[in-house]
């Protein structure tokens, strides 16, 4: 049962929780959201298997540490984009299955949002390779 704030507005009954109980709990849903972004999204998917190429490459292909961090720091970037876009897609199909300018506008900008990470994954790997 949710319980009013101070500001009367409905609170999760799972917000009390501090400390390690909490972090653990954290812990607990991200791999939920993990788990349901490889289930339910087949762009996550593909994203994840050329993560599991790129990562161990960008370990490989990268002469510094700092190179090394921008090619497979821009791959797990589109993974964080991949899946807050995919959260978008779902709170909105949540709210509406119908036809809605504002529903569309909120999934394109989420899917530009990931097309821009792509773009940043080729442009910080052609500028390593090709240093």
């Amino acid at each position: 049962m949710q319980t009013p704030d101070n500001n009367n507005h409905k609170v999760s009954p799972f917000k009390g929780k501090t400390g390690i109980p909490r972090l653990i709990n954290a812990f607990g849903y991200s791999l939920e959201g993990f788990k349901a972004a490889f289930e339910h999204e087949d762009a996550f998917r593909q994203e994840v298997f050329l993560a599991i190429v790129l990562i161990p490459l960008g370990f490989f292909l990268g002469d510094t540490s700092v190179e090394k961090a921008l090619m497979i720091g821009s791959v797990l970037l589109v993974l964080i984009v991949e899946l807050l876009n995919s959260a978008i897609e779902a709170a909105v199909d949540h709210t509406s299955t119908e036809h809605h300018a504002l529903a569309k506008r909120a999934k394109d900008i989420g899917s530009g949002a990931v097309f821009l990470a792509l773009t940043t994954v080729l442009i910080v790997w052609s500028l390593m390779l090709t240093n």
